[in-house]
């Protein structure tokens, strides 16, 4: 891949064709305030103290109570000795822990690391390694798993503040919770001492008093771990104002409702993912809305939040299309809904078309990636749309086609690589200047996607990132798969491809040939994954070849690969 060069002319209004496509009310630019993340939940909690800011299982809080429990988790963390620039890892799934961890440590000056809480252990070592968090914030249950993650990611002191999701719902079911998880098998919780501190009691202790934001604009706010286009695992630096200029380019995309009546945002998406942490979270505290928080994505979990009547709802397809094909959806009243933009993954029309049935709200696509915080484009939510593109770029966005070898510009409705350009845009990868460098030019980005621009400025991604897997809107990475599997005893080459599955969009599938005289079954192998990866990265089939098809220098063809499953699967 060659480096980007800048292009011959700076972006001007006449070069964004996509601007007469906004629908009324959209902005060309945005202002973009020199404030830090925390100071947006400051300034909605001055504005509208007793308005909700989030529900979980019926568990309100106002906010102003959110903005305290800030204040004192900030408090904490400086008693624990974390200084600005210290990393804070968060391992928690959505929930009011994950939003006062975050917005507290933004108030600390700290930057935070959140990862997903089924990393297993390997993939937890490597992050850790790479970003040396202070302190961990974690769920109970995971205390074990992390003790053996920094005994072996040396200079990682292994402290941690620790809660349970028990610790966020309301009464009674906070009683009842405990009874329910041990008929499961579930309730194993790490016993709370000064080692293992409790998040909330933590807050109950901390002093009361309003904590002074010690982080600047232009501060690393959040180390968000992604494989980028190459899918070794980095972090991507994302400042404070990368952060704060989305979260407004989010509510510009919907013209009159910053600030305004408290609009609802349904919120299954995991919070420790950019899309979630962005669309869900920082946009619902900027525009004062009520975020409802619902731990994982559960279709009942989700419908039977519909009764807290939700305006908003970003999501990925595959949770639109479980909810549209739900059995009881017809039981529950989703007629509040009025938006959804879908992101992760492609949406296939009939996907939108049916969640459109039955909510009656208006579903678009979108488009980003982790390194832009993450959205780029989105389709007009009430002009016009079209289905199969990715929309327009969103204000103060520049986006461009170009030949990926000559960077030059692709003429209208030709194939090129998409890079972008805007507020949103990286400082770059964490300790990785070379891999930061490849993809980084005078501020404007390499997606790595290839895609095509019309006339009026709609994109339309026709490649996706080159090998990338997308496991129900998670992006799973070939060389990470195959790496694990090459470390099986009896494994010689490994190639992982993507293979349609009408669920998820797509599961990994690892072809494998093994060493001479070497004997292990299929299943062995799987298991030998699931030991290894979070199980969205496990292949749900590995097929053993006596060979795999090769270019003359030995590099394993997936294309060749893709073809052969695809006309199996015709056959």
């Amino acid at each position: 891949m060659t480096t980007l060069e800048r292009p011959a002319q700076p972006a001007q209004a006449a070069d964004r064709p996509w601007l007469t496509s906004y629908e009324a009310g959209v902005p060309a630019e945005i202002e973009i305030p020199d404030i830090p993340v925390d100071a947006i939940l400051r300034q909605t909690a001055g504005r509208h103290p007793e308005r909700t800011a989030t529900i979980f299982f019926g568990k309100k809080t106002s906010f102003a109570q959110l903005d305290r429990a800030a204040d004192r988790f900030a408090h904490a963390l400086r008693s624990m000795g974390v200084e600005k620039g210290d990393r804070v890892s968060l391992h928690l799934p959505t929930s009011p822990a994950f939003v006062i961890a975050f917005m507290g440590a933004m108030r600390a000056g700290a930057i935070a690391v959140p990862m997903n809480p089924l990393y297993v252990e390997r993939e937890l070592a490597e992050l850790f390694r790479l970003a040396r968090p202070k302190v961990s914030v974690t769920v109970d249950l995971l205390v074990p798993r992390l003790d053996r993650v920094a005994e072996a990611a040396d200079g990682v002191p292994g402290r941690y503040i620790v809660t349970g999701i028990q610790d966020s719902l309301p009464v009674p079911i906070r009683w009842l919770y405990p009874l329910k998880a041990r008929r499961e098998g579930r309730w194993n919780p790490a016993p709370h001492t000064d080692r293992t501190p409790n998040l909330f009691k933590l807050l109950a202790d901390a002093p009361a008093s309003a904590f002074g934001s010690l982080a600047s604009p232009d501060d690393t706010a959040v180390l968000q771990p992604t494989g980028g286009t190459t899918g070794t695992p980095k972090f991507a630096m994302l400042t404070h104002r990368n952060l704060v200029a989305n979260a407004i380019q989010v509510a510009s995309w919907f013209p009159g409702m910053l600030d305004g009546d408290g609009a609802g945002v349904l919120c299954p998406l995991p919070l420790f993912h950019i899309y979630g942490l962005t669309v869900d979270m920082n946009f619902a505290m900027l525009i004062g809305g009520t975020l409802i928080l619902i731990p994982r994505f559960d279709p009942e979990m989700v419908l039977k939040a519909t009764k807290h009547r939700p305006r908003l709802f970003p999501g990925a397809p595959i949770m639109y299309q479980t909810l549209a094909h739900h059995p009881d959806v017809g039981k529950y009243d989703l007629s509040s809904i009025e938006a959804c933009i879908s992101g992760a993954a492609p949406l296939a029309p009939e996907v939108q078309r049916d969640f459109e049935a039955v909510s009656g709200g208006r579903v678009v696509e979108g488009y980003g990636l982790t390194e832009a915080s993450p959205v780029t484009h989105c389709n007009p939510v009430h002009g016009e749309r079209r289905t199969g593109t990715i929309g327009l770029p969103f204000p103060s966005t520049d986006a461009r086609v170009v030949d990926p070898e000559t960077a030059e510009a692709a003429p209208i409705g030709e194939v090129g690589e998409l890079i972008v350009r805007g507020p949103q845009v990286m400082a770059g990868y964490w300790e990785r200047p070379d891999e930061t460098a490849a993809v980084l030019n005078d501020g404007w980005l390499r997606t790595g996607d290839m895609a095509t621009m019309s006339e009026d400025g709609f994109f339309t991604i026709v490649d996706r990132a080159k090998d990338l897997i997308i496991v129900g809107g998670i992006n799973v990475y070939p060389r990470e798969v195959e790496e694990v599997l090459l470390t099986h005893a009896a494994v010689e080459e490994a190639c992982v491809i993507g293979s349609p599955e009408e669920r998820h969009g797509e599961v990994p599938y690892a072809f494998v040939v093994l060493k001479p005289g070497a004997t292990v079954s299929e299943q062995e192998l799987i298991e030998h994954c699931r030991a290894n990866l979070s199980r969205y990265k496990v292949p749900a089939t590995v097929e053993i070849r006596d060979e795999l098809p090769k270019t003359m220098i030995g590099k394993a063809l997936r294309k060749d690969l893709r073809a052969e499953l695809e006309a199996r699967s015709k056959a």
